[in-house]
């Protein structure tokens, strides 16, 4: 099987880690992009020759145009980018300041358009390659308190559409890959953010509730990361790979719930007001 060149964002911990280390030991060579301390992924993992550990933060467009080109310079061409940096923030969306919807933005949608933009000259140009973009089962359905994080993943469903009808041309793949719950770092105290100021009328609201469930979860999730991992070097193997592809049997009950309750909602007042067109 060819040798493939991976571009893996947020690869310091969780699903991007675990990506970084499956398609090493398949044989493939990686490029790895962390925010800081470089050298001690590097060194974790065995500094194989095979793997190339960038410092790179992808809201700063300079740093991800510098990182590709110097991977391509490295491994002279990349076959497959896993968009993968991402955090969440928890709280109503009253809660939630511009300052940090912003941030949440910057890293989980603006973060992966620096990505997409500096990579796809090369992959047009070799006319292949896959991107494949980390979505969650968030962005299949809102949850109170979860609704700002889910709506990023919900721009990256309709980013990672668009994409796939513009590069279709160029033979260049899009998935938008959904997890459900898996045992990460996502859910430590330490890797969201709770909104700043928050507003005692949602304390007794499930926004309230919400707010408990990450301490609760953490360590519980149904989702065994390294079998994500699995999942993801197997996608890319494939050769019409799916644009859509909920990871988990949470995550594809979220898309069968909401889809058939936007089907029937929609449906339902299909008919109900005064016909608009001429």
């Amino acid at each position: 099987m060819k040798q493939k060149v991976w571009f893996v964002t947020g690869a310091s911990k969780g699903f991007g880690l675990e990506i970084v280390k499956t398609a090493l030991e398949a044989g493939d060579k990686v490029i790895a992009t962390v925010r800081s301390n470089a050298v001690d992924l590097t060194n974790s993992l065995g500094a194989p020759f095979d793997l190339h550990v960038v410092t790179m933060d992808v809201v700063n467009e300079a740093e991800v145009k510098k990182a590709v080109s110097d991977s391509i310079e490295k491994f002279g061409h990349i076959d497959i980018v896993v968009n993968n940096a991402g955090f969440g923030i928890v709280g109503a969306i009253e809660e939630l300041s511009d300052a940090e919807v912003r941030k949440q933005y910057d890293t989980n949608v603006f973060g992966v358009l620096n990505i997409v933009r500096a990579v796809l000259p090369h992959l047009r140009e070799r006319r292949s390659g896959h991107i494949i973009n980390i979505s969650s089962l968030f962005g299949y359905g809102a949850l109170p308190a979860w609704a700002l994080y889910g709506s990023t993943k919900y721009a990256i469903e309709g980013i990672s559409e668009g994409l796939a009808l513009e590069l279709a041309p160029f033979n260049v793949k899009v998935t938008a890959l959904a997890p459900g719950l898996f045992r990460t770092q996502f859910l430590n105290s330490g890797s969201y953010s709770l909104a700043a100021n928050a507003i005692a009328a949602y304390d007794d609201t499930a926004v309230g509730q919400m707010k408990n469930v990450p301490a609760a979860l953490h360590g519980n999730q149904p989702g065994d990361p390294t079998k994500l991992a699995k999942v993801v070097i197997e996608l890319a193997a494939v050769e019409n790979p799916p644009l859509h592809l909920p990871v988990g049997r949470d995550s594809l009950q979220t898309y069968r719930t909401n889809r058939d309750k936007i089907s029937a909602e929609i449906e339902g007042w299909a008919d109900r007001f005064t016909p608009t067109e001429i």
